[in-house]
């Protein structure tokens, strides 16, 4: 069995069915075909525009998630609302502001520590494990450990850039932010850009990691191996080798 779960983010299914402005594809049956798949979670990142994910969306997919549920997302005050009523099993928290295209950086949580200490304390009160969206930068998790979530996503665009021309030293500020997190006790997650590519090395080296979130290179992938073999292959990536 895997150690690390695969949770995949399913915001491009969504905007695909926007473009057109009806419901083809189907979030709801996809989330479900995925998960009957082999996937561990699914992911969606509702934004305020609805772009992609929609809160209708978010309120559908808690029905029939039979895995693990994680939304992220900016804390403003009406993200917190709806995830405090749908309950997912976790929160993600991202730094990026509304308008932004996607995620491109974790949070600097020594500056912003008490807004997210209130933020993540009233999210536990609510029975939901948080993780915070964090550079792998070993100097924050003292700040980490201050504000409490139960884990730290570490955003690995970074590491794909890199992996190329020195995957070697690319995963190295990755291996030592992961290690101390861990010493801490807190749980470790990742994703951006992990990729068939990628993820495999990142996996091995990681031992720590407990679930990658994918969204844009796995569904890219589906469109030429399907997405039943596409969830297949990742999580051949992440089972365990020797």
């Amino acid at each position: 069995m895997n150690t690390t779960k695969l949770s995949v983010n399913i915001n491009k299914i969504a905007t695909l069915r926007n473009a057109r402005g009806h419901n083809t594809p189907n979030v709801v049956e996809w989330a479900m075909e995925i998960e009957r798949f082999g996937a561990n979670g699914i992911t969606v990142h509702p934004r305020p525009d609805e772009r992609h994910i929609t809160r209708r969306d978010v309120h559908e997919l808690k029905k029939v998630v039979t895995t693990e549920f994680n939304v992220e997302g900016y804390p403003t005050r009406d993200f917190l609302d709806l995830v405090k009523l749908v309950l997912p099993h976790q929160v993600t928290l991202v730094p990026d502001p509304p308008e932004a295209i996607t995620s491109n950086a974790g949070w600097d949580v020594q500056t912003h520590a008490s807004f997210l200490s209130d933020i993540v304390h009233e999210l536990r009160a609510s029975g939901i494990r948080t993780s915070i969206f964090l550079n792998p930068e070993p100097s924050q998790l003292d700040a980490v450990l201050q504000v409490g979530p139960d884990r730290i996503e570490l955003y690995t665009e970074p590491y794909a850039a890199n992996y190329a021309t020195d995957r070697e030293r690319a995963i190295v500020p990755f291996e030592e932010t992961a290690r101390l997190a861990s010493e801490m006790g807190i749980g470790v997650n990742a994703g951006h850009d992990l990729s068939l590519e990628n993820l495999e090395f990142f996996a091995a080296h990681i031992p720590s990691l407990l679930e990658v979130s994918i969204g844009h290179a796995l569904i890219s992938d589906a469109l030429r191996y399907g997405m039943e073999n596409t969830v297949r292959l990742y999580q051949r990536c992440l089972q365990p080798k020797g």
